[in-house]
């Protein structure tokens, strides 16, 4: 049996940081920075499409948001990631990215077009060449942030395509509003409406086929961030290379995307996204849920251990390794004890997770050097808890058949059925 978890005065990390190093003092300084990307980037979109066309192309392009955000936010349910992180990701790409990728366009088209004396050239190059290089370099801004300060909650595959769905997400979302509300002032101006609007077009093209384009072009990025956080710390190189090869398939990737038309015909968007596109979207979901699988298989693998030496009950590690008894755990806590409980049971099934990953980076020589610290600070959060956790989750375990209950004898008058 381990040692007993000492009091909290002196188990809690708290490593000393400088005034400039503080978190309050970074936050309030991002905050800002995004704040200011947003007032410019949303001033721009208006200018280009006008004030009607920007609250309609606003309306559209809010309508996909929910969807992709639940379906990341549901990859991501073994560990959830902080959702400040997330929005940071979604801030960063509806803003900042999305305003460094209109102000580099326009300016990098407008110089080949003035160095070619080419205009219509210059469109094609602009959305072929300079765009999917600006785009995806100025979103893969937010996942090396996220994978450098907060690298205690950016630890696999799974949290790279998480954080990356987000970024692309936001910019999606901002790229969107630009594209419907010029189409919308397009159709003012000609005076279309309805089914064969131009409005009508690119919200189908956009939103209802392809709403998860730039999720799935910066969601290689990701994984090459996310493959990166796998890798040991004598491993540099792997560390270092993978996440430039993501990000410079994202770049090849969106620019067979954007350069369809023009390189295959008039059909060739149809093509590329038939033969290219739903496949790659099906492999990369594949991937994705391989990766959570995977997730709970560590948990089932590293927990026991923290079992043998008593901090958790043996029946936990196994309903914390499948998502149904999870979701029973915290539903019974709710039922039996209210909202608070079932919030301290999903708080116990983080904390485990946590240290379930942290002790399988350990083993693979990927822990930091505060891996006492951290691994005693997730012990304490789960003993606070366990009085409430364990019970709900010894529960779920028997109910879910994920520990074997023997059948209960019935008296059948002497007749015993379960007696060959």
């Amino acid at each position: 049996m381990w040692a007993a978890v000492p009091e909290r005065a002196r188990w809690r990390y708290r490593p000393q940081r400088s005034f400039w190093r503080h978190p309050a003092v970074r936050a309030g300084g991002v905050i800002i920075l995004l704040a200011i990307c947003g007032l410019l980037i949303l001033s721009l979109v208006r200018e280009q499409t006008g004030t009607r066309g920007f609250l309609v192309g606003l309306g559209l392009a809010t309508l996909p948001v929910p969807l992709l955000i639940t379906a990341f936010r549901w990859l991501d349910r073994v560990e959830p990631g902080p959702w400040r992180n997330l929005i940071f990701a979604f801030a960063w790409g509806a803003f900042a990215a999305a305003l460094v990728a209109i102000t580099a366009n326009s300016f990098a088209t407008q110089w080949i077009a003035t160095a070619t004396a080419d205009p219509t050239g210059a469109e094609s190059l602009g959305a072929t060449v300079v765009a999917p290089i600006v785009e995806e370099s100025a979103k893969a801004v937010a996942i090396l942030l996220i994978f450098l300060f907060r690298r205690r909650s950016f630890t696999g595959l799974v949290d790279g395509v998480v954080v990356a769905g987000f970024t692309a997400t936001g910019f999606a979302f901002t790229e969107n509003i630009l594209y419907l509300g010029n189409a919308f002032g397009e159709d003012q101006q000609i005076g279309n409406s309805g089914l064969a609007s131009v409005t009508a077009a690119t919200f189908f093209v956009r939103v209802v086929m392809s709403p998860f384009a730039h999720p799935l072009f910066t969601v290689l990025t990701g994984i090459g961030f996310g493959m990166a956080a796998l890798a040991s710390r004598r491993q540099r190189v792997r560390r270092w290379l993978l996440p430039v090869l993501g990000l410079l398939l994202a770049m090849g990737v969106h620019a067979l995307w954007n350069g369809s038309t023009s390189l295959f015909g008039p059909y060739g968007f149809y093509a590329v996204y038939a033969a290219f596109m739903v496949p790659a979207f099906a492999l990369l979901t594949w991937l994705a849920i391989w990766s959570r699988q995977r997730e709970l298989r560590t948990v089932s693998a590293e927990l026991p251990a923290y079992a043998a030496a008593g901090w958790l009950a043996e029946t936990e590690p196994l309903a914390l390794s499948s998502m149904r008894a999870r979701s029973m755990a915290r539903e019974v806590a709710g039922r039996g004890y209210g909202p608070s409980a079932s919030r301290t049971v999903g708080e116990y099934q983080a904390f485990a997770t946590a240290l379930a990953f942290l002790r399988h980076r350990a083993g693979r020589g990927a822990a930091g050097p505060d891996f006492a610290e951290r691994e005693q600070e997730l012990l304490h959060h789960l003993w606070q808890r366990r009085d409430i956790a364990s019970p709900a989750l010894a529960y779920a375990a028997r109910a879910t058949g994920r520990v074997w209950t023997p059948p209960p004898y019935i008296d059948y008058g002497g007749y015993n059925p379960y007696k060959n």
